[in-house]
């Protein structure tokens, strides 16, 4: 009777043993998946792509060394505006590793998708039936985002001509910038 306990007893401890080691982990081992980041470039350094900053980045939201990149990359150094409003009208994201920032202006989309759609949606068939012949159909129908200006023959929306570029994330290429690591 005591062999056969024995027998039951020890797998029964073995798989404790191994269940405790597997919740616990040494202190000193780093472990990537949870490491984290104050610095931007070093953030996108190691996580490649992603559409906004996860939990693996603890910084700042806008780093005043972003805004000052996106100044630059957009030519505006000297615009005066508040770092506070500039601060609340940026963002960013990582692209290949790198920076990638978007200030949200007139009509700027920085937080959609490029709408590639080909298709007339269906406000668009609306504007064109209520102004057949349109030159064009204002964003404020098409959406911002989209990559497409379009108008109306007759009252049928008709695709004009590709506008807009897309990068490899899927954002409208021409409204990010690529920052360069800083110094």
């Amino acid at each position: 009777m005591k062999k056969s306990s024995l027998v039951f007893l020890f797998p029964l401890v073995v798989l404790l043993a191994l269940a405790m080691a597997a919740c616990t982990s040494p202190a000193n081992t780093p472990n990537p998946t949870h490491a984290t980041y104050t610095d931007p470039f070093a953030y996108c350094s190691a996580v490649g792509t992603i559409n906004a900053p996860d939990a693996r980045y603890t910084g700042a939201p806008v780093p005043a060394g972003i805004i000052q990149g996106y100044l630059k990359a957009a030519g505006l150094e000297n615009n005066g505006e508040p770092l506070e409003l500039l601060q609340k009208s940026t963002i960013w994201r990582c692209m290949d590793a790198s920076v990638y920032v978007c200030n949200f202006g007139a009509n700027l989309p920085c937080d959609s998708k490029a709408d590639t759609n080909k298709n007339a949606t269906q406000p668009m068939q609306d504007f064109c039936k209520a102004n057949p012949d349109a030159g064009s159909i204002p964003m404020s129908v098409t959406g911002h985002a989209t990559i497409y200006s379009w108008g109306c023959v007759k009252d049928v929306p008709k695709l004009l001509a590709q506008n807009e570029q897309v990068d490899a994330a899927g954002y409208i290429a021409r409204i990010w910038y690529k920052l360069p690591p800083a110094p």
